[in-house]
């Protein structure tokens, strides 16, 4: 059941960033998501102005913390036991997975490779490569997982 749920979770993100992108509109709603040099050059396009905001990196974060508190709660339902280390290493598993699928798959296979992100002012791929901020959202991720895990394994073991 871990792993069907792993692969549900892993599908719906997918899905998710190609339904996100795809469009002007749609892209610089992720515009924290872009590496600084594309960043940079679409404040500098007049058409953009106005269409993003930069995000409060402290809100961004717990705002996903909850998102994923409450997803990962809901998902240890259907796998959880009475003991608490089942549930931590179980949990810590789906979360990390998930990390690690965002970052290979999403971030630096399709991501950085997908014409879908790029604005119709910004065509040339360059602008898009740098891993950094991706590279750095997993570590923060990996983090944020481990709390996660450990909240969710002790509230599923008490349930």
């Amino acid at each position: 059941m871990l792993f069907l749920e792993t692969a549900v979770l892993c599908a719906v993100l997918f899905i998710l960033c190609i339904f996100r992108t795809g469009t002007d509109a749609k892209n610089l709603q992720n515009y924290n998501s872009y590496p600084d040099a594309a960043q940079s050059r679409i404040r500098a396009i007049p058409e953009y102005e106005h269409q993003f905001k930069e995000q409060n990196p402290f809100l961004t974060f717990t705002a996903n913390f909850l998102l994923f508190l409450a997803i990962l709660f809901v998902f240890g339902i259907f796998i959880r036991q009475s003991d608490f280390t089942h549930n931590f290493l179980s949990l810590l598993f789906l979360g990390q997975t998930l990390n690690a699928f965002d970052l290979i798959v999403i971030d630096l296979l399709w991501w950085r490779h997908t014409s879908r992100i790029r604005f119709s002012k910004l065509p040339q791929p360059a602008l898009y490569q740098d891993p950094r901020k991706h590279i750095s959202a997993f570590i923060r991720a990996f983090i944020m997982f481990c709390a996660i895990a450990l909240i969710d394994g002790y509230l599923l073991t008490l349930f």
